[in-house]
């Protein structure tokens, strides 16, 4: 459970590299949030006494990272919060859609990958579907249906003209029917410490033509043709959008939603979320609304059926507190801070930046809890 503070964090730390080397984390390139995502999952790890896993880089040598686990722990499930989560994962990886892209290897070792954290947060549902229908009427705005399924990197038709024509497809969507028979979804993407700036694709002359032909068609824009929708940081949450739309207008559902999820410290994902809602008209009959949400926020709703669960998805995933923790009892931030310990006044502390402060002031030193 989030730890009562008299303080929030705002945004992330900058972690000290001496730090993020001691737990096989340091990465030159990764953002703030990224970074602290990264010791964090490094932590939880540790705590769950899991093997380091490693990767190969780019000159051909295996390096030890913190934020993946050992491949014979992968294989056990160690990526899963529980054995019934990854009991479920091992059936929707065997059972998945025809052409549905999942990395097998990202999915069992990397902990900092969305995609096992969109089977912690969903798949425990699988066999509960009212837990699911008491989270779809806390998220939702008059909501009074019943969830009926629950599917992973799901897509109504992959490469399907009738959709999008490419292979975009929802991290999670959850059906439901309404108390007047309504059919409806919830298409859900989820981000971790994804920047939104990945790769995009290659696209052909035909597929631009087809997706500027959607855009327009799907009604969703105050501007269809901008060009900011078809670059990143938008063009992945467009995407998805017009599959959604696609997917009411050819008669599969109602009406539905589309739902960003993402953490509420990676500014990145929450710029994104809210530059791409600017663009969009009005909420409309017939339209798929746009939802943007904070993990922490999906996190609280969970844990009104769930506590355990919702307890244990927070310490992994967005308990910074053991982050500060960590950094608190590392080695002094700054070389110089200890010769301005030395001439500080007895009655004062010493902050980050080498300023003296009253002691009531001070930070305090915090040991991290295990789990």
């Amino acid at each position: 459970m989030a730890p009562d503070f008299p303080r929030k964090i705002h945004h992330p730390p900058v972690i000290p590299e001496k730090l993020l080397k001691q737990h096989h984390v340091y990465e030159p390139f990764d953002a703030r949030f990224r970074a602290a995502a990264r010791l964090l999952q490094a932590i939880w790890r540790e705590d769950q006494e899991l093997p380091i896993g490693s990767y190969l880089t780019q000159a051909g040598k295996r390096r030890k990272l913190g934020s993946r686990i050992a491949a014979s722990a992968g294989e056990a499930g160690g990526n899963f919060l529980s054995g019934d989560i990854a009991h479920v994962v091992r059936r929707e990886v065997a059972y998945r859609e025809p052409g549905a892209m999942i990395d097998e290897e990202r999915l069992a070792t990397n902990l900092l990958s969305s995609m096992p954290l969109v089977f912690n947060l969903f798949a425990p549902w699988v066999g509960s579907l009212a837990q699911a229908s008491c989270f779809l009427r806390e998220m939702l705005p008059a909501f009074t249906g019943e969830a009926t399924q629950i599917l992973f990197e799901h897509s109504p038709g992959r490469g399907n003209p009738n959709f999008t024509g490419d292979y975009s497809a929802f991290d999670a969507l959850i059906r439901y029917v309404d108390e007047s028979g309504r059919r409806g979804f919830v298409a859900i993407e989820v981000k971790y410490a994804e920047g939104m700036r990945e790769p995009i694709r290659q696209r052909t002359p035909e597929q631009i033509a087809h997706y500027d032909s959607l855009s327009e068609r799907c009604g969703l824009f105050v501007d269809h043709a901008l060009p900011a929708l078809r670059t990143n940081p938008l063009q992945q949450c467009w995407r998805e959008h017009m599959l959604g739309q696609c997917m009411v207008d050819n008669g599969l559902y109602d009406e539905g939603y589309f739902v960003f999820l993402s953490p509420e410290l990676n500014c990145q994902a929450q710029a994104a979320a809210n530059a791409y809602t600017s663009h969009l008209t009005p909420t409309a009959e017939g339209k798929v609304r746009f939802l943007s949400l904070t993990l922490e926020d999906a996190i609280k709703k969970i844990r009104l059926t769930d506590p355990n669960h919702a307890d244990a998805l927070y310490r992994r995933y967005c308990d910074f507190w053991l982050v500060d923790g960590e950094m608190e009892l590392s080695a002094p931030l700054f070389g110089a801070l200890r010769k301005t310990e030395k001439s500080a006044p007895a009655e004062s502390s010493v902050s980050a930046a080498g300023l003296a402060l009253p002691a009531a002031e001070a930070p305090r030193k915090r040991r991290r809890r295990k789990p």
